[in-house]
């Protein structure tokens, strides 16, 4: 049952052994590929790195400069206040002296209020820490709370 119109195909498969590479040879392309891989990835984290970098530098310089406005700012505020209660109280020193007297109390009540919570916060993780000196016995199946077993 010939169909004369049907190509017809030859019989024979190709040597795989002659075409195809060895499996040493594949494994040695993965290897390399991902090593490439490993590499780009690699570069783009340090350019995301880099990028972030300079995000922040320009951040931090217009905080900065933020600040210093703020502060020519304040001084110029409490001059103009000060000059109010100077007019109000028709004394030029005790007006300022009042402004500035209650600006320094402010002061020190927001520096006492940052120096005690400073004081409060614990910096080391003892949490993590206690998990990484479980961590060796939980392995052997020896994990113990509170000294007992």
């Amino acid at each position: 049952m010939n169909d004369p119109t049907r190509p017809t195909f030859p019989d024979r498969r190709p040597d795989s052994s002659a075409q195809d590479p060895g499996i040493v040879e594949l494994l040695g392309r993965l290897t390399q590929q991902g090593a490439h891989l490993a590499r780009e990835q690699v570069s783009l984290m340090q350019a995301e790195v880099r990028e972030a970098a300079q995000d922040i530098k320009a951040a931090v310089a217009a905080i900065a400069v933020a600040a210093v406005i703020g502060v020519a700012g304040l001084g110029v505020l409490l001059m103009g206040i000060a000059y109010y209660v100077s007019r109000a109280l028709d004394d030029l020193p005790l007006g300022t002296t009042l402004v500035g007297a209650v600006t320094l109390l402010v002061a020190l009540v927001l520096y006492l209020s940052g120096r005690k919570k400073v004081g409060a916060s614990h910096l080391k993780p003892e949490r993590t820490l206690e998990t990484l000196s479980d961590t060796p016995a939980a392995a052997t199946g020896e994990l113990h709370h509170n000294g007992a077993r």
